[in-house]
């Protein structure tokens, strides 16, 4: 951390004579900067925050859910009703228009749902809609949805990153159309793109107004810049309006400027490191002995990094989900900082001297670098991988990755099956492939009974601390840096929501 306050340091001379804020502000403009690539535009083809905010602005939700009092309300769908345990149906809303003019109505519901649903389509973002098993027109502004069994957070997911897809569009460009040029009902349009990198959205003049409210600014200017420093350099000079996800250090120093507003919110992601329990990556890996595993969840000094790099509300959790889910109990096993302890369990496991390992991570070098440094404390000398994470999922999903350091924000999804169940359900990223853990997590996720859900989820979540599968670390705040004249309140979700912001 050390040289990003150096580096921070030097860059506040040169800049605090420049002139900056206003620049947004004048041509009508909020620019924004990404940290992460966006794989793809369509948020079914990716699971990065970064292309969520972009689907919560291009596209919408048939309902969405409202941050103050949780009330689920009509996007476009206007009202909905279960016709029995497994059968959603919606009635749509009439006279909206996709951006390139084609009007909205079942047909789009049935195509996208079923579309993402389809394995042969090969979404990535398939938590999404795996709980469903189709979707059917009834009329041309009712649809009915069928799920895979009882599944009561339905609600929740259809609220966040469940869009609608043009679907005379769709069928003829598909994903490779879309990732050029993308057409939603959301408040804004996409104006012009260069994947990845550069993205310009127009305010969509013919959006309807819902609970979703219109677009306040003109044009949103997102432009991917990597680097945290960069970032701070272009706030200076006036190029960028908003980022966040702004180290602590960085944070406590721009907050002594008056020309910018520091706000730090929590948030739902929490960090963890997943160990390969079942020995994908190689039979003989040590994450296969729980000793081990149990080792390095001794190993971690999570308060200690807290205290030192996170700060802000950030807190130690020992759950695998974010407490603000539904059926997060915090009430669970724990396993205290203890070096000693660990040495003790690496030495029952036949590692006395500790072992050489690979220990990959995406985001949060600092906290990264930290924590190899307590494993290297207690023999455990692990070599730090760095990756894009599309290039670390993929070698994830592959079965080739022993350990490594995530985060998961749950697709903003305020309940435990778009966390738990989504990494240890015996598919995709589970490292753990316990079929019984599985079974656990299944009566959580199926139970239509609020109180059943929340035992079978506590009995699941203390399965994994038993297990030692992962080693929950803690929640994470965002430090949002941003000019004086741009007005917007963070929410828990981690949501960035464009249509939201305006000017003072």
């Amino acid at each position: 951390m050390k040289l990003l306050t150096t580096a921070v340091a030097a860059i506040l001379p040169a800049c605090l004579l420049s002139t900056s804020a206003l620049a947004g502000k004048a041509d009508d403009t909020l620019n924004i900067a990404f940290t992460k690539e966006v794989e793809h535009i369509d948020p079914y083809f990716n699971t990065a925050r970064e292309g969520l905010l972009l689907a919560t602005a291009i596209w919408d939700e048939l309902v969405y859910r409202d941050q103050k009092t949780g009330e689920y309300k009509g996007v476009l769908a206007t009202s909905w009703n279960w016709i029995d345990d497994k059968t959603l149906e919606m009635k749509l809303r009439e006279g909206v228009k996709f951006h390139n003019g084609e009007a909205f109505d079942a047909d789009d519901v049935v195509y996208t749902l079923n579309y993402t649903v389809d394995p042969k389509n090969g979404i990535k973002a398939t938590a999404k809609t795996s709980w469903i098993d189709h979707a059917e027109k009834v009329d041309p502004y009712t649809v009915r949805i069928h799920t895979k069994g009882p599944f009561p957070a339905a609600l929740e997911y259809l609220a966040n990153g469940v869009i609608i897809h043009p679907n005379e569009y769709y069928a003829a460009v598909g994903p490779d159309g879309v990732a050029t040029k993308p057409v939603g009902t959301g408040p804004y349009m996409v104006e012009s793109l260069d994947p990845g990198k550069h993205y310009v959205l127009k305010r969509f003049d013919g959006y309807v107004e819902t609970a979703k409210p219109k677009a306040s600014i003109g044009t949103v200017d997102i432009r991917t810049v990597p680097d945290t420093n960069t970032q701070m350099a272009e706030l200076f000079s006036g190029s960028v309006d908003l980022v966040w996800g702004v180290p602590a250090d960085q944070a406590e120093k721009m907050a002594t400027l008056e020309q910018f507003q520091i706000v730090n919110a929590p948030t739902m992601r929490i960090g963890y490191l997943t160990m390969d329990a079942a020995g994908r990556s190689s039979p003989g890996t040590p994450m296969k002995d729980v000793r081990v595993r149990q080792a390095i969840y001794h190993a971690i000094n999570r308060q200690g990094i807290v205290d030192a790099l996170l700060k802000g509300s950030s807190q130690v959790v020992d759950s695998a989900c974010s407490p603000v889910q539904f059926g997060c109990d915090q009430d669970l096993p724990t396993y205290t900082y203890d070096p000693e302890k660990a040495k003790t369990l690496l030495a029952e496991a036949g590692y006395p001297n500790g072992f050489e390992m690979e220990l990959y991570a995406y985001r949060d070098r600092p906290l990264a670098e930290a924590m190899i440094g307590m494993l290297a404390g207690v023999g455990i000398r692990a070599n730090l991988n760095y990756l894009q994470y599309s290039a670390l999922r993929e070698k994830r999903l592959k079965g080739e990755v022993a350990i490594s350091f995530q985060t998961w924000g749950s697709n903003s999804i305020a309940d435990v099956s778009a966390i738990a169940s989504q990494f240890f359900k015996m598919q995709g990223e589970d490292d753990a492939r316990d079929a019984d853990l599985q079974a656990i997590l299944d009566k959580g996720d199926f139970s239509v009974d609020d109180a059943a859900r929340k035992a079978a989820y506590k009995e699941a979540l203390t399965y994994i601390v038993d297990k030692a599968y992962w080693v929950p670390l803690w929640t994470y705040s965002s430090n949002y840096v941003m000019g004086q004249d741009v007005s917007f309140t963070p929410t828990p979700d981690e949501l960035v929501r464009f249509n939201e912001i305006s000017w003072k």
